[in-house]
């Protein structure tokens, strides 16, 4: 059941930084798309040739900078909200060979106990 729960978390945040990635525009162009459209802002006169490269370059950084802040408070969010529904992370679930050692663990030192008392 928490299987599903976390599934449906993952699929929630992929859908909900794809949305906004549709909405808030720079950052979800591609390098390409920003180089057409600041050479069709050099063909207009808009910006000068020299300037283009440099502006390119400054729009693409700045949408790597947002598409990251957005990453980290997505990422925030989904964490605090997994906190709220109490859900065991990963790393809190013990595996099954985890649990066979343990297991042998405490049979092994039973066996010890046994094996004093009989002395």
């Amino acid at each position: 059941m928490s299987e599903l729960i976390l599934k449906g978390v993952i699929y929630m945040t992929s859908l909900l930084e794809k949305s906004i990635n549709f909405g808030l525009g720079l950052f979800a162009l591609s390098r390409e798309k920003i180089e057409k459209i600041v050479e069709e802002l050099v063909d207009r006169g808009e910006v000068a040739r020299e300037d283009a490269q440099k502006m390119v370059k400054d729009l693409v950084k700045k949408g790597e900078e947002q598409k990251e802040e957005l990453r980290k408070m997505i990422k925030d969010a989904v964490a605090e909200t997994l906190g709220y529904m109490n859900i065991a992370k990963k790393e809190d679930i013990v595996t099954r060979e985890e649990i066979k050692s343990i297991v042998r663990e405490e049979v092994r030192k039973v066996l010890e106990e046994i094996q004093n008392t009989e002395k």
